[in-house]
């Protein structure tokens, strides 16, 4: 997956934030936080999810299905991957 590799430093940084923001939500839910204050934090993590997702998706529909992505074959394959994960994101 060469283009995580070329990303691999911005991709570590925004799980690191995703990191800290789950941090972030059991240290409120231990000290019984407002509930709106648990909602925010459980929305913003998922918004940060989606963001690194479609990311990483974009960088893989370009590098394996793009216009210099190997042999039809191969792109089949790949697609059929793809969707198989966007199916098990969605649910």
């Amino acid at each position: 997956m060469a283009h995580t590799i070329k990303g691999k430093q911005q991709l570590l940084a925004r799980i690191r934030r995703i990191k800290g923001q789950a941090e972030g939500l059991e240290k409120a839910l231990e000290t019984d936080s407002d509930c709106n204050a648990v909602l925010q934090q459980i929305a913003s993590i998922r918004g940060a999810i989606n963001g690194l997702m479609a990311e990483v998706l974009e960088g893989h529909l370009r590098e394996h299905l793009g216009p210099e992505a190997g042999d039809p074959q191969q792109r089949g394959e790949d697609l059929e991957q793809v969707i198989g994960v966007i199916r098990s994101y969605m649910k």
